[in-house]
């Protein structure tokens, strides 16, 4: 053999190990793809499944507020505030906001009404004043928060 067949298969060897090489760089870059892809993918249904779950549970407590309007368990003001609130967390259609306005309505009307902490900190006077306001409101929606709330029920978003 001379030294030209030597260098020939010497490069041939060459070139072989480089293209298992390369070979096996690109078959662990495919791996790592496929797994990063199947980890996307579980993440995602995951995330799905926690949304469908908020969701669910969202819906459901538009329902518990609705049925405690009928039951007088709490006042228009509030459940309108929750419930305008919730749909709003829902990212509902405007249609939705339409059809349930009622709630909004009296939320806005009732909007510079404090709450909370600056609530208690109003003079008695102050917080008598404020209630007289909120039951003026509360009396003028009084139909259209109790029918909106009747319409609520049972309904998903």
């Amino acid at each position: 053999m001379n030294v030209l067949s030597i260098l020939i298969i010497l490069g041939a060897l060459i070139v072989l190990v480089l293209g298992l090489i390369a070979g096996r760089l690109v078959y662990q870059v495919y791996a790592q793809q496929k797994e990063r892809t199947l980890k996307l993918q579980a993440q995602e249904a995951a995330n799905q499944q926690a949304q469908r779950e908020q969701r669910q549970w969202v819906n459901k407590s538009i329902q518990i507020l609705a049925q405690a309007v009928h039951k007088d368990e709490l006042t228009l003001t509030e459940a309108s505030i929750r419930i305008s609130g919730l749909l709003d967390s829902l990212d509902v259609h405007a249609d939705i906001k339409t059809e349930f306005s009622a709630f909004y309505q009296l939320r806005e009307k009732t909007s510079h009404i404090p709450y909370l902490e600056a609530w208690h900190n109003l003079s008695n006077a102050e917080q008598k004043k404020f209630d007289l306001d909120r039951l003026r409101h509360e009396a003028t929606f009084n139909d259209f928060v109790m029918d909106a709330a009747k319409r609520i029920q049972g309904r998903e978003f």
